[in-house]
């Protein structure tokens, strides 16, 4: 037969050697357990090292009271802020412990829920400390000063960062080669475009230029309408410079 007595006090004077001064017994009336036998409270901060509690961001008072079958059944268990914690976050560590302890029925396993609750603190706190850390980190290297002596917010960055790049592009307009500058962009010639730059020899055939592919030759827009009225005209002339010429003759 199990005497459940004795492995209960075993595990008090355990874990009192263990913890130490973060270990101790309280009335309980403050431990919010419905029960009149011996309760005891674990403080815990997510640090390990035995930093100032002055310093402690966070702190957690662990509460629990043995059943009595205990370990064959769960500790009664209570969690408390002492500093810093939520109601919500406490209730979500409560519900974990006691998920944890159903599960390992059997055996003394108060320590086991304090290494869990230790680690709960750490990833929920510490990490939350860390994205502080960085996120004031950050924020220092953006304390900057516009022009007008005015603190830098996203909008005046916006602002600033659309005006940069602008001169950006304008400085790198600048070490452009001036042919490059010039270069018509427009692909659309006149007939008379067309005619002039000798491209009139084979009429929809455009010779390849170097850089060029056989889709901007596609691309090339002629005007057949615009070619054959300029055309025209520069025949009209040609015959009109031929009839004075023969006639000062």
């Amino acid at each position: 037969m199990t005497d459940y007595a004795q492995e209960q006090e075993m595990e008090i004077e355990a874990l009192e050697a263990i913890l130490m001064d973060d270990f101790k017994e309280i009335h309980s009336g403050e431990s919010g357990l419905a029960t009149s036998n011996r309760c005891f409270q674990i403080t815990l901060s997510p640090q390990e090292d035995e930093a100032d509690e002055s310093s402690t961001p966070v702190q957690l008072a662990l509460i629990f009271s043995h059943t009595e079958k205990y370990p064959d059944e769960p500790p009664l268990l209570n969690v408390k802020s002492l500093r810093g914690i939520q109601t919500e976050d406490l209730r979500i560590l409560k519900e974990k412990l006691q998920q944890e302890a159903s599960e390992i029925l059997g055996m003394a396993m108060v320590y086991t829920l304090v290494t869990s609750a230790q680690e709960w603190l750490s990833e929920r706190f510490g990490q939350d400390t860390s994205i502080e850390d960085a996120e004031a980190e950050v924020a220092a290297t953006i304390d900057i000063v516009i022009p007008h002596g005015e603190p830098v917010t996203i909008d005046t960055f916006m602002v600033w960062r659309e005006r940069f790049e602008a001169e950006l592009a304008l400085e790198r307009a600048k070490l452009m080669p001036e042919s490059a500058l010039t270069a018509p962009k427009e692909k659309k010639l006149t007939g008379r475009q067309w005619f002039e730059s000798g491209r009139a020899a084979a009429k929809g055939a455009v010779p390849v230029t170097e850089g060029s592919d056989e889709e901007n030759e596609e691309d090339i827009d002629v005007d057949d309408d615009d070619f054959e009225d300029d055309e025209e005209d520069m025949l009209e002339h040609y015959l009109a410079e031929k009839t004075d010429s023969s006639s000062h003759s």
